[in-house]
């Protein structure tokens, strides 16, 4: 099969023929329709983001595509069902605490480095080879849909987040990171689960903005003014009552104070949800003061990804009219032009927009 590899940090991806993979019990055989390429690609390609990928691979996590075969041991997918592949594989021997790899894209730890050892190639590819329990039926769709199919890739993370957190219909929810891929995403997901009212913190007017435009007076946006207190004044203030749940979603370049600045606004018995990347690059943690957590009674989620039914949720949402496809503006490149699709997802990212391979365009 045609491929595109990624031979070491630093270099461009060579387009070349693979291998196919060849399936076993608990595997499945996806054919590839459309494979998401995130913003901060390149990043990861150049090291610069230090991701635990062991190279030469094929990158890419996740997508949707059609099965093309099955192991002995599934027994409701079927060849040519449309499928969303799940790119969090989780280790089957310990369901308390599995290890974790990121499909084609990064591990955790040396048990998530086995994983990606076995699970060699993710979706920059005409095949991609998934544990059963990750290939997630969506029913049927055009053939020229699945590229913005590829919006579960970025709604599933915060969707992981509420869910972890138990967000309910009419909360107040604030989302750190409002302006960002993930964050837009988590504005239209919250909305899709009933949330009252989004607070929509950044520092970029244009975007603000447009998330006002889209979504109606449900969001509340705030300038940020780079004054911790102040904005977290401002973030309370936006909101129309006390704010239920902080979801942060910031980038590893934003400082810490900007984060705390938004985690603290949560009322008294809030929830906090942290899926960003604050400290992964070195520099300081996030500090939060021991006292204004336990007195005020806060919790906190660490989320990494979604559970595994999560898919299921979203496609519901989807298929109820109460997420929209088409907020996102998909570019699609077919896979011989992937290191042009690198460098456009560069360019290019941002709220609701998102780049694409069609490895069997």
């Amino acid at each position: 099969m045609k491929a595109a590899v990624l031979k070491s940090f630093g270099s461009a991806l060579a387009i070349e023929d693979v291998p196919a993979p060849r399936i076993g019990t608990g595997e499945v055989i996806v054919d590839v329709m459309a494979a998401p390429v995130l913003s901060y690609t390149d990043e990861v390609f150049s090291g610069a983001r230090k991701y635990l990928l062991e190279l030469p691979a094929v990158p890419g996590p996740g997508g949707i595509g059609r099965v093309r075969a099955t192991g002995p041991d599934a027994t409701h997918l079927a060849v040519g069902d449309w499928v969303f592949c799940d790119p969090t594989f989780r280790s089957r021997d310990d369901s308390i605490s599995p290890d974790i790899t990121l499909q084609g894209w990064s591990a955790r730890g040396e048990g998530g480095l086995k994983l990606q050892r076995h699970f060699r190639h993710g979706s920059f590819a005409e095949q991609t080879l998934l544990p059963t329990e990750n290939v997630k039926r969506i029913g049927a769709i055009d053939a020229a849909d699945a590229p913005a199919w590829c919006a579960l890739n970025a709604c599933l993370v915060p969707y992981g987040g509420f869910l972890a957190a138990r967000l309910q219909p009419g909360e107040t929810v604030l989302v750190s990171g409002a302006t960002g891929h993930f964050g837009s995403a988590a504005v239209a997901v919250a909305l899709a689960m009933g949330a009252a009212c989004v607070v929509a913190p950044g520092r970029n007017e244009k975007m603000l903005a447009d998330l006002v435009r889209r979504f109606g007076p449900r969001v509340r946006p705030v300038e940020l003014s780079g004054n911790e207190e102040d904005d977290r004044q401002r973030m309370r203030q936006a909101a129309p009552g006390p704010i239920d749940l902080v979801l942060d979603l910031m980038p590893p370049s934003v400082t810490t104070t900007t984060v705390r600045a938004a985690v603290m606004a949560v009322r008294p018995y809030g929830r906090v949800v942290l899926m960003g990347g604050v400290g992964m690059l070195g520099g300081a943690g996030l500090d939060l003061p021991y006292p204004w957590i336990m007195r005020q009674c806060i919790t906190i989620h660490g989320v990494w990804m979604c559970p595994p039914e999560a898919t299921f949720g979203m496609v519901n949402l989807i298929r109820a009219g109460l997420l929209q496809l088409d907020q996102f503006e998909v570019t699609t490149f077919d896979l011989d032009h992937a290191n042009d699709a690198v460098a456009h997802a560069a360019a290019n990212g941002g709220p609701f927009r998102m780049t694409v391979l069609t490895p069997n365009s």
